[in-house]
């Protein structure tokens, strides 16, 4: 019996090696869909109106365009525009449009969706969570059906990194009301169905104006557990985590050929924010107490295990502007216990620690609660979800202290908004930035850029922690996927299966 099986399994083989050296079969083929594990669920699907990073890591450059796109190392691309031109005194810009696109319901993009866009985007009734980036323009219209005209108020050196943006996406009015549930854009991917609290799937678009996708259905899985990452990827239940939620399982990835373990790095400066408006934290001897109480090493090895970059101000340390002030205010509990007493807090305080449902997040939390207690500040953690994050900490300012990775690209300009979170007001730092805003030199830029920083770490408005790292693990056989995340998104238009 054995030997008659063996004789069968090599008759068998040599007879599949015969048809497939003649032609291809589909059981060699490369796969064509993929299954990508994320830890969040987006509140909803319009870039447009939501500041949540879990938008923009399914939409951005799959559902949804913009004007111009940032690739993954940060560079400003045309997108939408196929070219621009800028008048010398950086206030006109004139963009030429792709012909020929379409959204995803069969209607026509042209230069007046992009009119309709921005004007929403920066109208008096927008919900654009980012609307600050378009206020300096002081129009746009359609000179004809493929040339838009944007006059600013003033030069702003970052305006084509700005129109890159998720929040800039290009929508159309015929659909723009309804983006949240069902997104039309013009991008390679369309949505197929969106399960809620398991999976969003999006199917490839065929009628797509570029280069098509290579894949032909991306599913992005909610896989809010960490234990149940790693048994998803060990099954094949999911190809990739474009960032694994536990970097303490990553050895095991390691150590086996057939993942991929990619670190990269991101834009999510994370954050101890602190509301400035509220007592003590309006006192800035308290703020540099907390940084001073706060041993961030030790922060970055127990809650990231390692991953991650001291940072001192909120900006990318792989930036080329990027000011190194990351040991200003390195552990030292005495000092912090001596600026205390000089606010008259000798006896310490108690605050409210809110924490959005990160692993990051939560298990900073444990070690920063105690690294304050030892210099006699309480904190109350108060676990929250997105929803509610959203709404009594970013929208209600309704919070002491809260931990969070700003994730949106070279956004160091939030610090300039007098309705921000943060409630961090100054007119020197604000001032910095409608001098950086104005300027296109790249060498003023920086110096401008080094001052913002400095201003920042000077007035200590947030406990600077650390710069949140890209923790990629896939199936070794995918590539195309984003190493690095200049921008918040997941990027499949380069992804494919090798054979």
């Amino acid at each position: 019996m054995m030997k008659s099986a063996r004789k069968w399994a090599v008759a068998f083989s040599m007879a599949a090696t015969f048809v497939t050296s003649g032609a291809p079969s589909a059981a060699w083929a490369a796969r064509t869909d993929i299954v990508l594990g994320v830890r969040l669920e987006p509140p909803h699907l319009d870039p447009t109106a939501g500041a949540a990073a879990a938008i923009d890591e399914i939409t951005y450059a799959n559902i949804f365009e913009g004007l111009t796109r940032i690739d993954e190392q940060g560079a400003v691309k045309p997108a939408l525009a196929k070219s621009w031109t800028i008048s010398a005194d950086g206030l006109t810009y004139d963009f030429k449009l792709h012909e020929g696109v379409k959204f995803h319901d069969g209607t026509d993009f042209d230069a007046e969706d992009v009119v309709f866009s921005l004007d929403r985007a920066r109208g008096a009734d927008s919900v654009n969570a980012q609307k600050a980036l378009f206020e300096p323009i002081k129009s746009v219209i359609a000179k004809d059906k493929y040339t838009v005209e944007m006059t600013l108020k003033r030069p702003t050196g970052a305006m084509l990194f700005n129109l890159g943006w998720g929040d800039a996406a290009m929508v159309a009015p015929e659909s723009a009301d309804s983006n949240k549930t069902n997104p039309v854009g013009t991008g390679p991917f369309k949505l197929d169905k969106w399960i809620k609290g398991d999976s969003i799937t999006l199917i490839r678009n065929d009628a797509y104006w570029g280069q098509p996708a290579k894949l032909k259905k991306a599913t992005f899985k909610i896989v809010a557990d960490a234990a149940a990452s790693l048994a998803a990827l060990m099954a094949g239940d999911v190809d990739a985590f474009p960032i694994f939620p536990a970097p303490e399982m990553l050895p095991q990835f390691e150590n086996d050929p057939r993942f991929k373990v990619v670190i990269g790095t991101t834009e999510g400066e994370t954050i101890l924010a602190t509301n400035n408006g509220v007592k003590p934290f309006d006192d800035v001897r308290v703020r540099k107490a907390l940084a001073y109480a706060i041993d961030r090493q030790s922060l970055i090895d127990g809650a990231m295990f390692g991953y991650g970059t001291l940072i001192g101000s909120h900006f990318a340390p792989h930036n080329p502007a990027y000011l190194d002030l990351s040991h200003v205010y390195d552990y030292n509990p005495e000092k912090a216990k001596a600026l205390l007493k000089e606010a008259g807090l000798e006896n310490g305080f108690k605050a409210r620690l809110f924490l959005p449902p990160t692993d990051y997040a939560r298990r900073s939390g444990l070690i920063i609660a105690s690294d304050l207690k030892k210099v006699g500040i309480e904190l109350e953690l108060i676990n929250v979800e997105w929803a509610q994050w959203l709404s009594k900490v970013f929208k209600g300012k309704d919070y002491d202290l809260t931990i969070i990775s700003h994730t949106e690209p070279m956004d160091i300009g939030i610090y300039a908004r007098d309705d921000y979170y943060f409630n961090y007001k100054s007119k020197e730092f604000k001032a910095i930035i409608a001098k950086l805003n104005a300027t296109t030199d790249e060498a003023e830029r920086t110096e401008l850029l080094h001052q913002a920083q400095k201003k920042l770490n000077d007035d200590a408005v947030n406990g600077f922690l650390f710069q949140l790292a890209k923790t990629g693990v896939w199936n070794a056989k995918i590539k195309g996927l984003w190493a690095n995340a200049p921008i918040q998104a997941n990027d499949l238009t380069a992804v494919e299966w090798m054979d």
